[in-house]
Order: structure tokens, then C-alpha cells, then sequence
């Protein structure tokens, strides 16, 4: 079966929410990490992973080599997938 891993450009815990948003590299206090944003804030943390620096992450991104949290429970839950 074809790998669709690196076509995956919306967000699926924003669009759990609600929100259609493309994925990108973000940053936070963790590090480096794939996530969406909304009016240039934070939006949701899409990636199971953090990364060392942007390069890493962009590559991650590009290539599809990134884990997708996704929504498990109405509580709030997540667990890994493959993205």
C-alpha cells in the first residue's frame, strides 16, 4: 500500500476541534515540533515528537517521517499514530 505520509498538510487534532489549519514547524520551550497555528498563536501540537532544531523538524515535516497525535477520547486523550 502507498504511503500518504507526507501529503498530510491539515492538522488533525485542530480539525477535532473545529479548525482547518495546515501543519508547519513550530517552537515552544520543548523544542522544535509539527503543529498548526491560528492568527500567529500556537494552535494545536500535532507532532508526537519534538525535534533538536527547525532543520530536523522541516525534514521530519517534508518527508512524512513525523508521528500524528490524534484525539482518542472526548476527554482529551491523545495518543500517537502514524501520520
Amino acid at each position: 500500500m502507498k504511503s500518504t505520509k507526507a501529503r498530510r498538510t491539515i492538522g488533525q487534532v485542530a480539525r477535532a476541534y473545529g479548525a482547518c489549519l495546515t501543519v508547519e514547524v513550530l517552537e515552544s520551550a520543548e523544542g522544535f515540533y509539527i503543529g498548526t497555528r491560528e492568527d500567529d498563536l500556537p494552535f494545536s501540537r500535532e507532532s508526537v515528537e519534538y525535534y533538536p532544531s527547525r532543520a530536523v523538524a522541516e525534514r521530519a515535516l517534508h518527508g512524512g517521517t513525523w508521528t500524528q497525535r490524534r484525539l482518542t477520547a472526548p476527554g482529551g486523550a491523545f495518543q500517537a499514530m502514524a501520520a
